[in-house]
């Protein structure tokens, strides 16, 4: 059975001025070396994902006295007590005349390691598509980036019985040749309401999902970390984080509470 270290991603989506998310960071960097001490080798990697506008004031505070958390290589591992540093979208291309977009070279060179991709509220308020998603993940690949993409179900797909075929379609058609980087499953009914997934259906799910890795990468497949991430909150952790085919978890509201996103890193821990 492949090993993967468990992972613990905070998106801040639109949330954070100088100050909060400097707090923001400033606490999450001293609890994870606290966690690091604590647990060791076990500690979970942490990323935080600030809005573009913080990212080089958080990386500033994450990579005080410990080091650039930055690799050249896809697939960052992090060191126990080292927070990487993820953006929320990155363009598809380098550089050129896309007003408003961000490079993911562009991340790269103010320190950012990982960056989500194809989050639903990408998909249905940008119009975002899986063969967009796709080359989005290469270009983060080749500018040395982590992409994480997100894929899940709406309610409609998943009364109607689709929701693996949904999510599946995902795969096949959003991960790109090569990939090095994380799956992360939000049910999109899910997401910032409240109602997480029960234990279940994220069983369930993740039993096709790493099926459609294996199709499209190959053995490769077996080495993708898959994060659940949908409304999760301390108490809810500790279940999904024990699922042997979770390897950790995408935290939205909870990533902005401090102790609320330790609570959660600790509990990927001990998992």
């Amino acid at each position: 059975m492949t090993m993967r270290r468990r992972l613990v991603v905070g998106n801040w989506k639109m949330h954070g001025l100088c100050a909060q998310s400097a707090a923001l960071a400033r606490g999450v960097r001293d609890g994870a070396r606290a966690l690091a001490h604590a647990q060791g080798m076990r500690a979970a990697e942490i990323v935080l994902c600030p809005p573009f506008t913080q990212l080089t004031n958080v990386h500033r505070l994450l990579v005080d006295a410990s080091g650039d958390a930055r690799s050249p290589s896809n697939e960052t591992t992090l060191a126990p007590g080292q927070v990487g540093l993820g953006a929320q979208d990155c363009h598809v291309g380098s550089f050129g005349a896309y007003t408003g977009d961000v490079s993911a070279a562009m991340l790269a060179d103010v320190g950012a390691t990982h960056v989500i991709l194809g989050h639903s509220e990408r998909r249905l308020g940008h119009g975002e598509i899986d063969s967009l998603v796709r080359d989005k993940a290469a270009s983060a690949m080749e500018a040395g980036l982590t992409p994480i993409i997100c894929l899940g179900e709406t309610q409609k797909e998943r009364e109607a019985g689709q929701a693996t075929a949904r999510v599946s379609s995902q795969i096949m058609r959003s991960v790109p040749d090569g990939f090095a980087g994380v799956i992360a499953y939000e049910p999109i009914w899910a997401i910032g309401t409240g109602a997480a997934a029960t234990l279940d259906d994220i069983a369930a799910i993740a039993a096709p999902i790493r099926t459609a890795l294996r199709e499209r990468l190959g053995p490769a497949g077996d080495d993708v970390r898959l994060l659940y991430g949908g409304s999760v909150t301390p108490k809810e952790a500790p279940g999904i984080l024990g699922l042997g085919a979770v390897d950790g978890v995408l935290v939205g509201g909870a990533s902005l509470q401090i102790e609320k996103f330790l609570a959660i890193a600790e509990a990927a821990g001990q998992a």
